[in-house]
This record gives structure tokens, sequence and C-alpha cells, in this order.
């Protein structure tokens, strides 16, 4: 198969409300053209940057119809269908199916700590929903609980329709683990795209990728052409560019919608609760944020 077209920066999309917190439409399709304009390769849609476990079957639904509508057949689109029961997840699924997602994505079941017997079941019965689409493992043990073993990842390759890892693991070596089983890796920790990329990783999917996409595609294009050096100082700019953006009280995810506002990109509201909302201390950061990640990409870009 071809997986060209999971090559690249993959921005994980952020949930778009208006004024009362409700998704809005016309706001998710701005935000998926602002990013199309920025030349990503594709988008992640309702993982955990876009908020969707405070979310509804529905709003979900809503958010990829919108995205799809707007640059489906365009970017390359993975929809992250996970809920925490197995009939939601499934819903999920066939929708995007329905859609024309490239992709589809899931966690493991998260609080009560389920087998690895009841996890293959789970995501088997997900893709089971979407016969036809790509299934991306999505391992994130540090909020799932759950790790990602090799003898699981082995047992769901028996599914011809499982071809990656989303790997947000912090270890890099989990990427050279999940990659000599055969199956294409992301790296999801954004503060080691560069590593990762080293590693083996085909693209990268990221939380904070869509607040400056300029220079994690910059980041891309220097390590894939073997300029690991200009690649690594770039990385550590955006890595000080992180910790800029979680330095505030309010959620990091309320914290980059601002500043992408403040840059002239659309404006997607808050946060949903019970994630916090900026304070206005937190106005200055991002401020500050807006012009420090401008300085970089006329830096490095």
């Amino acid at each position: 198969m071809d997986y060209k077209k999971y090559e690249g920066i993959i921005p994980a999309f952020y949930a778009c409300y208006d004024e009362a917190g409700n998704v809005d439409a016309g706001r998710t399709r701005a935000l998926a053209r602002y990013l199309l304009d920025k030349g990503v390769k594709g988008l992640y849609v309702g993982g955990s940057s876009g908020e969707c476990i405070y979310q509804s079957v529905e709003d979900r639904k809503v958010l990829l119809e919108n995205v799809m509508a707007e640059v489906g057949g365009k970017l390359t689109i993975i929809a992250h269908v996970a809920c925490n029961n197995t009939s939601d997840s499934q819903a999920l699924a066939a929708h995007a199916e329905s859609l024309g997602v490239d992709a589809i994505a899931a966690i493991p079941p998260i609080y009560f700590k389920l087998p690895p017997k009841a996890i293959a079941k789970y995501w088997n019965d997900i893709s089971a929903a979407a016969p036809n689409t790509d299934f991306i493992i999505y391992n994130i043990p540090q909020l799932a609980g759950v790790e990602l073993t090799l003898p699981l990842l082995e047992e769901m390759q028996k599914n011809p329709k499982v071809i990656g890892v989303k790997n947000s693991s912090m270890p890099v070596y989990d990427i050279i683990r999940f990659r000599s089983k055969g199956v294409i890796a992301f790296n999801g920790p954004d503060e080691q795209l560069v590593s990762g990329l080293l590693a083996g990783a085909t693209g990268g999917i990221g939380g904070t990728y869509a607040v400056m996409p300029e220079l994690y595609l910059k980041a891309f294009q220097l390590a894939k052409a073997g300029e690991v050096e200009k690649a690594s100082k770039l990385q550590d700019v955006c890595c000080h560019l992180i910790e800029m953006l979680c330095s505030g009280e309010g959620n990091m995810y309320a914290m980059i919608k601002e500043v992408i506002r403040l840059q002239g990109g659309p404006d997607v509201g808050g946060v949903r609760a019970p994630l916090l909302n900026l304070t206005e201390a937190d106005k200055a950061i991002a401020a500050n944020c807006a012009k420090a990640i401008a300085d970089a990409i006329a830096q490095y870009c």
C-alpha cells in the first residue's frame, strides 16, 4: 500500500466553539481552511487536542462533517473515533467512513484497566464498523492508563486494516519497536518530533502544530534532508515555545486558540469545561507567545 498520504506534518485539530460553548460549524470550516493554506499534510480530527472526551457523539460528528466539507480530498484526514464504550465508537467509525476519511484511530478504553483480549476486541469491533478504512492505534499510556505492547500489536495485525500507530508515549524507542513489526508510526510528542523522525516515524501528529505549523514543516524538511543539526536546533526552539504555551493558568489549548486569533487566524472560541479558559493575566502570555512564534518563523523559515 502507498503510505505517502501519511508522510508529513498532521496537526491535531482543535474543537471550535461559539460564544455559548457549542460546536460551531463555520468556525470549524474556517480553521480547516486556515490550516490547508498553511501547507500541512493532513488533520487529525477528534483526538485529545480536540477535547473529544468532553463532547457528545453528535458534537464529534458535526466537527468531522464540517472539516470534510471544507478540506476533504485536499488533506489527509484521520478521524479519532474512540469513546469509552464500543457502540458509540462504532457509530463514529461508520460515520467517518461514510464521509470518506483516510483513516480512523482509537485509544483504548480508559478508567477500567481491561486485559489485552478485551482491548483487541474493542479495537476490532470499531474497525469492523468501518471495514473499508485504515485503522490506526493511538498509544498514549500516560493518559489512557494502558500501554500498547508488542504482543497486543501483533494480535491487532491480524486485522488487515491496521496500518500503524500514533505513538504519544515519551520513549522514542517505542517508535523503533512498533516499526520493527512492519507498521508505520506517527510521532506524537511534539517535543521530540525530530528524534521521532530520525527513529523512522512516517510523520508527526501534534497538538501544537496548528499554532506554529511553519516551524514544524521546516523541522520535518530539515530532518528528512539529513540536516540533523539544524533540525535539532529548531526542535529546541519549538520546545521553548511549547513551554511558553503551557505557562498560563488556563488550559494550553485555550492559550493556543488565543494565539491563533492574535496571529490573524480564525477565532475558534475557548475550551469546554472542566478545562479552564484563559485568565486576564494569561492574555499577556498569549501576546508574548504570538510574538515569539512570529520571531522564530522569521528567523528559521
